[in-house]
Parts: structure tokens; C-alpha cells; sequence
């Protein structure tokens, strides 16, 4: 039997994917590119905000308007969980639900759909929802989390490892603890056999994430245990681990010892990723978000001292009900005034059972997307600065593949330095050059920037062994 898998949303979707990936595979059943071809078809939704729901809600559509006679559509993830009966009433083809914290039990599954079919009503304990048109297995939010199977083979050197689920943070915008319950941190040894299972497969890079990773442990009554983890990482994986990058710090738990160990383990990249939200009191108050800025300038301080070179990156969201526009201009300075080296945006969408959603005095969506360009209009001569000042330096690369610039035809290899996390940063662009295989690591000198884009060219010429290819300057 064959499967085709679409992973939307975060790259903690993309965790769960990989482990669905590795049972099906277990089971016999075979990748496939083509969803013509598969007889399974799974969606691993989002359901964060409401143009993800509706990116899922298309993506499902579309395979379920194609779907053969025999198929097997499965809605799978944040949304499934969230909302199961919407999903349903909106796309009736789909054949069962499998929510977020169930995604082991695919196998189980797909044999439960193919041994009972459609027909057949299925009940099971659904948090008193009762009976479903179809197999369903969701979550309490509540439950433990389970630990996930062994990953497939790395792509491309990188790979997420995710230490925890669910959130306690109270976020007024934020639907995940409703649907991921609160904070469940993955037992540490658990993390560096996974870790080194994926160094074995070839990660040269591991990408820390959770809803909040600064908060690993708290629910074991041991706050501040990222350092110690981090360092037992660094400690017990062998040297093939060039890069360990940590997303998404909550401000006001990036304490002392974990800068100390950012700064001190060689493993560990400079690059912190702490999503801020917004830069005026006002505004993050009503959030309900931490909103003492003197504690970020703080943080922000002792991170650039302890580490010169570090990357920083943050996302705010532009047009919060009742944003004014002194309270906007208040991101504005608080966004000249720190100087971040990365910055994402997300123009407020409203989601339903969030505190947020019934706040007065919305945003008008005009004035959103203005917001939203003058925000990026701010950030993008910060940006260039940025880049600007790593031209002459020597940086290491991670190879991310080949492409060939528009123009000329010349081959050009993509990679990304420590500055650069997968998917939401820029690349560094090395002209003239093919034939180094993803996943591999060089150095280059960097002798151009742009906005978002580094430019740079091989300092040494390396052979690789007799199954790749050899480095080729044109």
C-alpha cells in the first residue's frame, strides 16, 4: 500500500509527520509523490489561525474532490483536534480524524477505517462528544505525551527535535492550549537517543522547538531545565552535531544560565528566536503577555554581551484590537531601538473561544495591512545592516541544494550560516558552484548582501567520497 502526506503549519507538525512517516513505513506501506496514486491520503492540518484553518480546510478539499473510490482521506493535527465536526461538515469525504497527540496510533487507524468503513457510526471516548460519522481518535489535551517513534532518514542536515507539547503561557490571541492542553515536557533521556538517532541519520543540525521551549521542565517542578538539557545535548552527541539552534524563548525565562550555556557550549549556535508579539505596554498587556520592557532590554543586553555575534529574531502582530496608533508607534521605536536582526510579522486575525476574539475596538483590516508595511518598511534597512556587516567574514554553511540564477543560467548553491533558521530566514547564495550535496557543511567568504539574502563564494574546494559528486567552480 502506498501513503501521500502533507504536512501545513509549524515545524512541530513536521515532527509528528516525520513519526507518521516512520510507522507507515514499518507497516509496509510505501512514500508516494502522487496522490493519484496512494491509497491512504493524510493531512496534517494547523489550526492556529484562521487562514491556516482555511489553507487545511482547501488542502483537504481538494484531495477529497479527487479522491478514488477506495482511498482513504485522513484529516490529522491541530485542526482535526480543535475541530473535528467542522472539518466533517465542511469536507464530508474525509474518513477519519486523528488528533494531536494520537498520531501513533495511524496505523491503528487506517486498519479501523478499512475494516469497518464509512457505514458503520464508530464510537469512542471523545471528550462526551459521542458518536462520529467516522473512526476518530482524538486527544484529552490533557494526557501525557507521548514520547515519538524513531525518525525517518534526515533530509538536507537539518532536523526538529521537539522537547515538549501543549502551553501554560496565557496568551488572549493564542488557540493551543485549548486544543494541546498544558505543558508536557519530554523525558530528557528520550531526547538524546532521539537526537542521536538523528544524528545517525545524518543531521548536522538540530532545531530545538515546543511551544515554548524556555519552559521545559516547569511541569516536572523544575523550571530553567533547558540549560541542563542543552548541555547534556552537547555532551552526549558525537561531533557529525555541528549546529544545536533554540526557537521560540518566552520572555522572562531566558535566565542567566541559559545564556551562559548558549554562550559557552561550542554546539550551540548565537541565534535565539524569542517571539515578542508587541513593543508597547499597552498593547501587550491586553494580550496578556509579559509587558515589563525593561526585562527585554535586559535579556536583549546580556545576550549581546555574552554572545557579540549572536542572530536575533522575533514576530510581532500588527493591528491588535484596540492598537492605536501611538501604541503602534511605540513597535516602531521599540523595533529601532533594539535593532533585531530577523523580524516576522502576522497582520491580528480574530479566533473564535479566545479572549481576544470579543475584545472591543477592532482594527480596521486597512489599516492592518498598513500597519503591516510600514512595520516591514522599518525592518528592512535593519535587515540590510545586518547582513551588511558579515561582508568579509568567513562563515560556515550548511547546504541546502542547487538552483540556477534566472538570468545567466549559472548554477547557484544554497545554503544557510548559523544566522538562518530553516524556513523563516534568508539563505546564503554561492554563485558558480555545484555539485556539493545537501547536508554537507562549507566555508565561505561573504563578499555580498541584501536585505534578507547573503552572498558568498567557497574557500576551499573539497572531493567528497566516490558516491557524491565533487565541488565544481565554474
Amino acid at each position: 500500500m502506498k501513503y501521500h502526506l502533507i504536512t501545513l503549519g509549524c515545524p512541530k507538525n513536521k515532527v509528528d509527520s516525520d513519526g507518521m512517516e516512520m510507522l507507515l513505513r514499518g507497516a509496509d506501506f510505501a512514500a508516494t509523490d502522487s496522490a493519484r496514486d496512494a491509497d491512504v491520503l493524510i493531512v496534517n492540518t494547523c489550526g492556529f489561525l484562521e487562514a491556516a484553518k482555511e489553507e487545511s480546510i482547501s488542502v483537504l478539499s481538494q484531495l477529497a474532490r479527487r479522491k478514488r473510490r477506495n482511498q482513504i482521506l485522513i484529516a490529522a493535527g491541530c485542526l482535526a483536534q480543535r475541530n473535528g465536526q467542522e472539518v466533517l461538515a465542511r469536507v464530508p469525504r474525509v474518513d477519519g480524524l486523528l488528533g494531536t497527540r494520537r498520531w501513533m496510533e495511524v496505523v491503528s487507524l487506517i486498519q479501523r477505517i478499512r475494516s469497518n468503513g464509512r457505514r458503520q457510526l464508530q464510537r469512542y471516548d471523545l471528550l462526551g462528544e459521542g458518536e462520529w460519522p467516522v473512526p476518530a481518535l482524538l486527544d484529552d489535551p490533557d494526557s501525557p505525551y507521548q514520547a515519538p517513534v524513531p525518525r525517518p532518514p534526515v533530509a538536507g542536515g537539518s532536523a526538529y527535535l521537539k522537547i515538549s507539547d501543549g502551553c501554560n503561557a496565557p496568551c488572549a490571541f493564542c488557540t493551543i492550549p485549548s486544543f494541546k492542553g498544558k505543558l508536557r515536557s519530554r523525558p530528557l533521556e528520550a531526547l538524546v537517543d532521539e537526537a542521536n538517532a538523528l544524528v545517525a541519520a545524518g543531521a548536522r543540525e538540530l532545531v530545538i522547538v515546543a511551544q515554548d521551549t524556555t519552559d521545559y521542565g516547569r511541569d516536572w517542578g523544575e523550571p530553567n531545565s533547558l540549560p541542563r538539557l542543552l548541555t547534556t545535548l552537547c555532551q552526549r552527541t558525537s561531533q557529525e552535531l555541528r549546529w544545536i539552534r533554540l526557537m521560540y524563548a518566552y520572555p522572562g525565562h531566558v535566565s542567566d544560565e541559559l545564556i551562559e550555556v548558549m554562550a559557552t557550549q561550542p554546539k550551540i549556535v548565537p541565534y535565539l528566536d524569542m517571539p515578542l508579539q508587541h513593543g508597547d505596554p499597552r498593547t501587550l498587556r491586553r494580550m496578556r503577555r509579559p509587558s515589563r520592557l525593561e526585562m527585554v532590554y535586559d535579556h536583549i543586553e546580556k545576550l549581546r554581551a555574552a554572545m557579540p555575534d549572536i542572530a536575533l529574531r522575533t514576530t510581532f502582530i500588527v493591528g491588535y484590537p484596540g492598537e492605536t496608533e501611538e501604541e503602534f508607534q511605540g513597535l516602531l521605536d521599540f523595533v529601532e531601538a533594539i535593532q533585531f536582526d530577523k523580524v516576522g510579522a502576522f497582520r491580528f486575525s480574530p479566533e473564535p473561544g479566545t479572549p481576544a476574539a470579543t475584545l472591543p475596538d477592532p482594527v480596521p483590516e486597512e489599516v492592518k495591512e498598513e500597519r503591516y508595511a510600514r512595520l516591514m518598511e522599518l525592518q528592512q534597512p535593519i535587515s540590510l545592516r545586518k547582513n551588511q556587516a558579515q561582508v568579509g567574514r568567513q562563515l560556515t554553511i550548511l547546504v541546502e541544494g542547487e538552483g540556477e540564477i534566472a538570468d545567466s543560467g549559472e548554477p547557484l548553491l544554497l545554503g544557510r550560516s548559523y544566522r538562518d533558521a530553516p524556513e523563516v530566514d534568508g539563505l546564503v547564495l554561492v554563485p558558480g558552484v555545484k555539485g556539493v550535496p545537501a547536508g554537507e557543511m562549507i566555508d565561505v567568504y561573504i563578499n555580498g548582501a541584501m536585505e534578507y539574502d547573503l552572498v558568498g563564494e567557497p574557500l576551499v574546494v573539497e572531493t567528497f567520497s566516490s558516491t557524491r559528486d565533487t565541488i565544481q567552480l565554474l
